[in-house]
């Protein structure tokens, strides 16, 4: 599936976060043009931080986004890791997006609970229009890790045993993940610069498994595919 991707190559993260920006922008217009809402999935992670920051700086037709998690930890509902908490006090809070369409995933109910409960909701709102993810040092992304098994067919998956703390986590799984219209990666930082090799090379890692019928489109700073 390497002709399935899009390489775009930038020097910095601050650069990933902006060119990532601008085409949830397009995307989000051209969806709500041709069927009313942008359905968009979220990730977690400091460049995504940096995507949602120059979001809340803009002026969106918000009412008909609906917001979704990729994944998310298995704290309580206010804890500083959450990618709920980061993705809210830095964008959420700041637009009006309505409430009833931000989908945060419960998985303060813990993995099975968590999983179960997201996955109708997942169910309703397939296809995504886009989705946001960011890839691990170990090549997982979203909170699919290298070794894990899952039932493929699960929309949602509860997850033990994370390679990273917290241990306890649910994720939206490759296949939910790659039913979208279009998916972005973002990849900063010297310490993926093994995992991207790997990839490239086609191992088989948690983020080679994510393959939507188009075209992903990787933004990737100049730290992150150095030699």
């Amino acid at each position: 599936m390497h002709h399935n991707r899009r390489w775009h190559h930038l020097e910095s993260a601050d650069q990933v976060a902006l060119a990532a920006y601008q085409q949830i922008i397009n995307a989000a217009e051209r969806a709500i043009a041709e069927h009313g809402t942008f359905k968009l999935v979220l990730a977690g992670g400091s460049t995504p931080e940096k995507v949602y920051r120059l979001l809340a700086e803009t002026d969106a037709d918000w009412a008909n986004w609906f917001i979704y998690y990729g994944d998310e930890r298995c704290l309580p509902i206010d804890h500083a890791d959450r990618n709920s908490l980061m993705a809210s006090s830095v964008f959420l809070s700041r637009v009006s997006i309505p409430e009833a369409q931000i989908f945060t995933i419960p998985a303060e109910l813990g993995p099975e609970q968590g999983a179960q409960q997201y996955r109708p909701i997942v169910a309703s709102a397939l296809p995504f229009d886009m989705v946001l993810l960011g890839m691990g040092e170990d090549g997982h992304t979203a909170s699919l890790f290298p070794g894990h098994v899952h039932v493929k067919e699960e929309l949602t998956h509860a997850v033990y045993n994370s390679p990273k703390p917290p241990s306890e986590r649910v994720s939206i799984s490759a296949d939910a993940l790659s039913n979208t219209q279009e998916l972005i990666f973002l990849i900063t930082g010297a310490n993926k610069q093994d995992a991207v090799k790997s990839w490239r090379s086609g191992e088989d890692l948690p983020i080679a498994t994510i393959v939507p019928k188009y075209p992903v489109d990787i933004y990737i700073d100049s730290d992150a595919c150095k030699p």
